[in-house]
């Protein structure tokens, strides 16, 4: 069995979350979703569960860091080329999220970085195939 990633994110308001996962070109699986959480298919092996402030804190004992407040993580997410890492970017902005730096090129690798309207931060990145085999 390949493996899979399910990330669970905390958000605000749920609505407001699906329709800007949605609007960045994923789905989300009705399936494994609710009023207060929701399964963002990425791809068949990356996966973000929403989940309310109450509904994540419902499965943590420990206590929540409000992704405003502070980084918890940094998700890096590969890309098929640097267009997908612009458009990726620029479709979160427009929906409501917030670019956090301008583009990164390195030649062989080019990056750019945002958030959701909570504060969950991605890193959008295209790396070149022969640089990343060696």
């Amino acid at each position: 069995m390949n493996k899979m990633i399910f990330v669970t994110l905390p958000v605000l308001d749920m609505a407001r979350a699906r329709a800007f996962y949605e609007a960045i070109g994923w789905r989300i699986n009705p399936n494994f979703s609710s009023d207060t959480s929701a399964c963002v298919v990425v791809s068949d092996a990356i996966y973000f569960m929403l989940a309310t402030h109450e509904a994540f804190a419902a499965q943590s004992v420990r206590p929540m860091v409000l992704p405003r407040d502070g980084a918890s993580a940094l998700i890096a997410l590969s890309c098929e080329s640097r267009a997908e890492v612009d458009e990726m970017t620029e479709a979160a902005v427009a929906a409501g999220g917030a670019s956090l730096h301008e583009a990164e090129d390195l030649g062989f690798m080019y990056s750019r970085a945002f958030t959701d309207p909570d504060g969950n931060g991605f890193g959008p990145f295209w790396m070149d195939p022969a640089a990343a085999n060696g």
